[in-house]
């Protein structure tokens, strides 16, 4: 008897296993075919879109929470490391937006849908003009539980630290679990952060108010806010 990839991966997600033994079956099992980037290129080229987390409440609670960051801060210019479909950005209150993704569809879709915002601009990940982007506020919001490849996770923060000229907003989970869709995978970040970023310091974390809830998926989330700011050097 055969099984799918993503049969074993909710087999395995099942079990009584947590943290790095779940880890370690899952690879041990099931080898890392998986592309990120091609996954959400290959989504939003087919019409896909970025996701509940960027509809209805959720989307309005994120729009809330970074708005009056933005505000309160008195930030004038934001850029977003998985600007997706725009949907999420429809809502926000940015003076200056540099919106960058690995997927050229939803960069050319972005393009069209703000052509007459010129206080929008939408880069390519791979590009140069990407890599030498820099804001005060460097924002990741529902991305980093999507980068299933270890390097893949390391060169986004890496990248997303290096274009923070002040704080940082992440939107993620931030726990080992395994889940059971191919395309999520659960990490701590703020390991990462503590462990490669040491200069940035947590000055405020906003719990969910609609957690995550197998039973009603399209409207509530793994995710949490943690805003950091660059330590005075």
């Amino acid at each position: 008897m055969t099984y799918s990839l993503e049969t074993l991966r909710r087999t395995i997600g099942r079990l009584p296993v947590l943290g790095p033994m779940a880890r370690q079956l899952y690879r041990a099992i099931v080898p890392n075919r998986f592309s990120s980037a091609e996954y959400w290129e290959q989504r939003y080229a087919h019409g896909g879109n970025s996701g509940a987390g960027s509809y209805g409440r959720l989307a309005q609670f994120k729009a809330e929470t970074i708005n009056k960051f933005v505000k309160g801060r008195e930030i004038r210019t934001i850029i977003e490391f998985g600007s997706g479909d725009g949907a999420q950005l429809e809502l926000a209150r940015y003076p200056t937006y540099t919106g960058v993704d690995v997927s050229a569809s939803a960069i050319e879709l972005c393009k069209t849908k703000f052509k007459n915002d010129p206080t929008k601009q939408f880069l390519l990940a791979s590009s140069g003009d990407a890599s030498k982007a820099r804001a005060e506020l460097a924002m990741s919001l529902d991305v980093i539980y999507h980068l299933i490849e270890d390097t893949v996770y390391d060169a986004y923060m890496k990248s997303l630290v290096s274009a923070a000229e002040k704080y940082i907003c992440i939107y993620s989970s931030n726990y080992v679990r395994l889940a059971p869709a191919t395309h999520v995978r659960h990490r701590v970040f703020t390991e990462w952060i503590a462990a490669n970023a040491p200069t940035w310091k947590l000055i405020l974390k906003v719990d969910n108010p609609f957690p995550r809830d197998p039973e009603n998926p399209d409207q509530t989330s793994w995710a949490d806010f943690y805003f950091y700011e660059r330590l005075q050097s």
